[in-house]
């Protein structure tokens, strides 16, 4: 069995929106935007934020702004503000995009098979928006042993102490 079978099998792909929560267990609400709700967030984003997070682009490695950052805080969805990975999570992976071992909850992050570019890896995508963020893959350090290789265009980083943005006016906080 390859550690890709072995990875699928413990981390299965996320099929059934049906089976995602109202609410996280940290608290926060996981709706998706309504249709006018979704038009505004999507009307704010950048081409580059815009090709990557509702395209499922990519953006190239060893240029996204998070990349080298190191304060602490924590790493939300560019489009709808939902936390995804807290700074302490981050490592240096080498591949040019932010990586994560585990995500600030893991409802807040889906896996969906993709089997784009004839090879089959994990999308991952926010949970409330289902916005592209990157891909996860079974080679990170412990003690996940997983790798969230993220766009750093998908994420907008909070400092510690500072507010996460509310676009959904929702009252979610830390």
């Amino acid at each position: 069995m390859s550690v890709l079978d072995l990875f699928r099998r413990e981390n299965p792909p996320a099929t059934d929106r049906s089976a995602i929560p109202q609410r996280s267990p940290s608290g926060f609400d996981l709706t998706p935007p309504s249709p006018e709700e979704r038009a505004e967030l999507e009307a704010d984003l950048s081409p580059e934020e815009r090709q990557v997070l509702l395209h499922h682009g990519t953006e190239a490695p060893f240029c996204g702004g998070l990349l080298n950052n190191k304060e602490d805080g924590v790493y939300c969805c560019r489009e709808c503000g939902l936390p995804l990975f807290k700074a302490e999570t981050k490592f240096e992976s080498g591949t040019g995009w932010p990586s994560f071992f585990a995500p600030f909850d893991e409802t807040h992050v889906l896996a969906i098979e993709d089997r784009s570019y004839g090879m089959v890896r994990i999308e991952t995508r926010c949970t409330r928006c289902d916005s592209h963020q990157g891909h996860v893959f079974p080679d990170g350090p412990a003690p996940t042993r997983l790798r969230y290789c993220i766009n750093s265009v998908s994420l907008e980083f909070v400092p510690d102490g500072e507010p996460l943005r509310d676009p959904l006016g929702r009252g979610d906080h830390l």
